[in-house]
């Protein structure tokens, strides 16, 4: 296994089983990977899988990135944006995760389980994970988004 490729953190909630399952499965053979859930069908709160997946990703020692997949992606990642330190980008297409690394240097992949097929998902999971985060001007707004509560305007 590479050293190389950063630790993955999954997660989904009961929506989003089959898809992370895919992708884990996809993953699991270039990537270490922690899987905080869910692990059945059985419906479950998406909120504490968000929670899960962003608290291990902070605490994480080594380079780590997070995918999260909910039936819209649009809970998974409100719940996870509300960490600081995590940057979570709902993507439904190879463009915007692409974009989402290289000018947002986002940590988390949001998915839309419901409206993604797992060829897709995988394509827009490989975009997101080989893309570098582009820097020079983008930083200054990274450093703004870390520190958003203490803008006081434009």
């Amino acid at each position: 296994m590479s050293t190389a490729h950063p630790t993955l953190l999954i997660g989904s909630d009961h929506a989003g089983l089959l898809l992370k399952e895919y992708l884990r499965g996809q993953l699991s053979n270039s990537h270490t990977m922690v899987d905080v859930g869910c692990y059945s069908q059985d419906s479950v709160d998406y909120p504490r899988i968000a929670s899960a997946l962003s608290l291990g990703l902070l605490q994480h020692v080594h380079p780590a990135l997070g995918i999260l997949l909910c039936g819209s992606g649009n809970g998974v990642c409100m719940s996870a944006n509300r960490f600081q330190g995590i940057r979570a980008a709902l993507c439904w297409n190879v463009e915007i995760a692409t974009l989402a690394r290289l000018h947002n240097n986002a940590n988390v992949l949001c998915l839309p389980a419901r409206f993604l097929g797992q060829e897709e998902a995988w394509n827009i999971v490989q975009a997101f994970l080989q893309t570098p985060f582009e820097g020079g001007r983008h930083l200054r707004r990274i450093e703004l988004i870390e520190n958003i509560n203490s803008i006081k305007g434009p």
